[in-house]
Order: structure tokens, then C-alpha cells, then sequence
């Protein structure tokens, strides 16, 4: 039952085979929550019905958004995969360390899993919208795989983590929301900006980091919301600085 609560997410996918043999994969695995972020291609050509086959159900109840932000707004948290490692791009899980991550918050809300693009994978910042990164140790050689086999080997390994902890008590908490979190990073970006903290010229380069440390922190709702209120102390506290100063905040 928890793998219901599981949604796929492909972000402009751009091969119909490959939007078929997710479906596939995903019924192998019970996942039926499939979500496609600005399709590439014809979500409902004869090649996604061929390769989808008796899967062709999920894609009927599929749901097409306009961005990715808002196909994750009901999700507590979002796993962005990727193959890329850079200066935004680290502390990566493994599969199987995300599926013992979120195995225990399926039990409470849903979880997503972001996938990108087959040729460029997901932008710097569609992953800021994750919580956690994911990435499939591969031959350096040929790291990439296909679409649908890094969906079948990442759902496997979240099927084994679901099984193994089925019937045990949930010990986690309700994390907030994807919304809830974007929310908080809107108003402390401003209010880190209000008061010098982040550069105005490059805004982001710090924001990607602080993005990360929070998502590794699996905030409740309770939490963002003392978050947020302390980067509404810290606008007033500014607002009163520059008041003072004859510089007040326009």
C-alpha cells in the first residue's frame, strides 16, 4: 500500500518508448502515481500504448503540469536523481540508502521521484526543488542509463526497503510539504538579502547550499514555521536598522 503513495516524475521526457516502459515498470512495481513535467513527446502515441502494454492504466490516470515546482506540491519530499556532480551537486544517496530514507515517510504522506531529461538530465534548478539527490553507481565508462532501467532499479530497491520495515511502528514525523518548504525558501531568501547575508549580484550561490543543509534536516511543518517566523524577525530587525539609518527598506 505504501507504493501508492510513490509518484514518478519525468521532466520533459523526450522518447514516447521510454514514457511507455516506465508505465511498465512501475505497475511491476505497484507504483501507480505517474507525473510528466512539460512531455516531449506524445504522452498518448500508439509507441507509449505498444511499450506500456497492460501499464497503459497509469498513463491514462497521469497528470501533466506546467513546471516541476508544481507537480511537487503535495509531496513531502522530493528525491531528485542525477549522474552529475559539481559544485551544487553533492551528498549523494545511493538507492538503496533513499529507499531506507523514505520507505518510513510512505507511510504518512507521499514521496516523489524526480527523474530528467534522457539527453540533459534535471537542471541545477529543478534539483534545488528536491530535498535529497539520488545517483546510480554506473561504469565511469558509460554512466548512463536508461530512462525506465533507473526508474525499475530505484523502485526495486524501494520495494525491498517498504517490505523490510512493513509492520513496524512508524517512528518518523509528518514532514512538511514540498509547498510549505519553496514557501520558506521564498521568504528567507528575501529576508537573507534584506540583510546582506546573500549577495545580490549572486543571490543562488549560497541559497543552493542552505537548500541542502534544510533538506537534509527533513523539516515538519511546525519547524518551517518557527523558520520562518525568525526570517520575519530578521526583515523587522532590518527594517528597524534602516529606519534608523534613513535607509529604510524600499
Amino acid at each position: 500500500m505504501r507504493m501508492k503513495n510513490l509518484s514518478v516524475v519525468l521532466v520533459e521526457p523526450q522518447g514516447a518508448l521510454n514514457i511507455g516502459s516506465v508505465c511498465r515498470v512501475m505497475m511491476n512495481f505497484g507504483c501507480s502515481d505517474l507525473r510528466l513535467v512539460n512531455p516531449q513527446a506524445d504522452p498518448y502515441s500508439e509507441d507509449v500504448r505498444r511499450m506500456a502494454l497492460k501499464a497503459f492504466s497509469i498513463l491514462e490516470q497521469a497528470t501533466v503540469h506546467g513546471s516541476l515546482e508544481k507537480a511537487l506540491k503535495d509531496c513531502l519530499i522530493a528525491l531528485g536523481t542525477t549522474r552529475r556532480f559539481g559544485k551544487y551537486r553533492q551528498d549523494f544517496l545511493h538507492p538503496d540508502q533513499a529507499a531506507s530514507l523514505i520507505a518510513p515517510v510512505l507511510a504518512t504522506g507521499r514521496v516523489a521521484l524526480v527523474f530528467g531529461r534522457e539527453d540533459k538530465g534535471l537542471r541545477t534548478g529543478e534539483l534545488d526543488l528536491c530535498q535529497r539527490l539520488v545517483t546510480i553507481p554506473a561504469s565511469e565508462e558509460f554512466p548512463s542509463l536508461n530512462l525506465a532501467q533507473a526508474v525499475g532499479l530505484c523502485l526495486y530497491e524501494i520495494g525491498r526497503a517498504v517490505v523490510a520495515s512493513s509492520g513496524k511502528p512508524n517512528q518518523g514525523k509528518r514532514l512538511a510539504s514540498n509547498n510549505e518548504l519553496e514557501e520558506m525558501f521564498g521568504h528567507m531568501g528575501q529576508g537573507l538579502l534584506e540583510s546582506g547575508f546573500l549577495n545580490p549580484q549572486n543571490p543562488h550561490h549560497l541559497m543552493h547550499t542552505l537548500r541542502r543543509i534544510f533538506g537534509r534536516a527533513g523539516l515538519d511543518s511546525r519547524e518551517v514555521r518557527i523558520l520562518r517566523g525568525l526570517w520575519q524577525h530578521l526583515r523587522w530587525l532590518e527594517g528597524e536598522r534602516r529606519k534608523l539609518s534613513g535607509d529604510e527598506i524600499k
